[in-house]
């Protein structure tokens, strides 16, 4: 006699597939190696020499990273010269860079210059070419926008060609753009946008380095005053490319903010625990430890949605900018407020510039603004699920 299926069998059968939010074995064996490069570099500590040092990024641990570990190349296939992995992989690897606030241009070369790259006609040389020396490692991409350029917005380029296809224009708040070799540039052109390719040194383009809040990632006003550049995308690619790669670095964003949270957390539990007020323990006050306890339960929901956000990426699911604009809107305001509770909890040493804690809340303060506030998350959240405010 075969056991014939139940009802409740046939109707799970029916169920779509949810998300897969835990760790894989090689997810989680590729942290073990990112953390142990990061660590072995110095960690946060080392961060805070570094950035003394006034360059713009570790290119010693770029490429340790980028070129020997191949962390560049995870959202490129195989055949265009990458390691053929996806954008679970390369969350991991933000986890744990923001885990170590680590200055190197990854957000921007290896998830948005590359993911605009992939929106291009790979078949062409250009494209193709470029997409190869970013996965090596080779060189630096940047996507000539803001910082605050947000998915779903507006995409309005500061930027024309001119007639002879030079470049003429100004794009304000670029990151990363003073360490890179190339500035993936979007133009406004009659029938919508196009993307050109810009090497960096070419005559005509002026990179002027500004003050950022955060230091591990550099800011610049670039401006093209008749810089040559070369066409990688029509009107008919461009425009979704650029906002596929916008799409992709928001929802790994809030990976890296995840990564910030828990190391604030960790350290947060860790000096409760060593630091002795009236004869106990800081961490044994019942106030302390709630205060804790909630900050564990919204970094563990931030985990979540992280996750969520990678895995739809991965998966190429419809539902991808809904899971997007859940993980942004959530986890850029954990990371803050784990920032801000691991700087009160220290006391007076967390306000020193020679504690590393300050690089932390900088870091989350800015990646709050970085590829859209919460505030325009939530509001594109609530129209994409038909639920508008009044």
């Amino acid at each position: 006699m075969t056991d014939q299926p139940t009802l409740a069998d046939t109707a799970a059968a029916d169920l779509p597939e949810g998300p897969d939010l835990l760790y894989s074995e090689h997810e989680d064996d590729l942290r073990a190696a990112v953390r142990s490069l990061l660590a072995d570099r110095g960690g946060p500590s080392g961060v805070l020499a570094e950035l003394e040092s006034g360059r713009t990024h570790d290119a010693a641990l770029w490429r340790s990273l980028a070129a020997d570990m191949g962390a560049a190349g995870l959202l490129v296939p195989e055949k265009l010269g990458g390691q053929g992995a996806g954008p679970r992989e390369a969350a991991v690897v933000l986890e744990e860079l923001g885990r170590a606030v680590t200055p190197v241009p990854y957000l921007t070369s290896a998830v948005l210059a590359v993911t605009a790259l992939l929106g291009c006609d790979t078949d062409e040389e250009e494209p193709a070419g470029l997409l190869a020396a970013l996965a090596a490692g080779e060189r630096v991409g940047v996507l000539a926008l803001p910082l605050t350029a947000a998915p779903g917005g507006p995409l309005e380029p500061t930027v024309r060609a001119g007639s002879d296809g030079v470049l003429l224009g100004t794009v304000t708040s670029v990151a990363d753009a003073a360490a890179a070799d190339v500035l993936l540039v979007p133009v406004r052109a009659a029938d919508g946008i196009e993307l050109y390719a810009v090497d960096a040194g070419a005559p005509g383009l002026h990179i002027e380095a500004v003050t950022p809040l955060d230091l591990t990632r550099g800011l610049a006003r670039v401006t093209f005053d008749g810089a040559a550049g070369r066409r990688l995308a029509g009107a008919d690619r461009a425009g979704a490319a650029v906002r596929k790669g916008l799409l992709t670095g928001a929802g790994l964003l809030a990976s890296e903010q995840l990564g910030i949270a828990e190391w604030c957390l960790t350290e947060i539990v860790e000096y409760t625990k060593q630091r002795n007020q009236f004869g106990r323990a800081l961490g044994s006050f019942q106030a302390l430890k709630h205060r804790m306890a909630a900050l564990w339960l919204e970094v563990v929901s931030a985990r979540a949605a992280a996750r969520n956000a990678a895995d739809a990426l991965a998966a190429g699911s419809p539902d991808a900018p809904v899971a997007v604009a859940v993980a942004q809107a959530y986890c850029a305001p954990v990371a803050v407020r784990a920032a801000q509770e691991c700087l009160q909890l220290h006391g007076g040493i967390g306000m020193t510039w020679e504690h590393p804690l300050h690089l932390f809340l900088k870091r989350a303060k800015s990646d709050e603004i970085a590829l859209g506030a919460p505030g325009h998350h939530r509001a594109a959240l609530a129209e994409l699920v038909d639920l508008t405010a009044p």
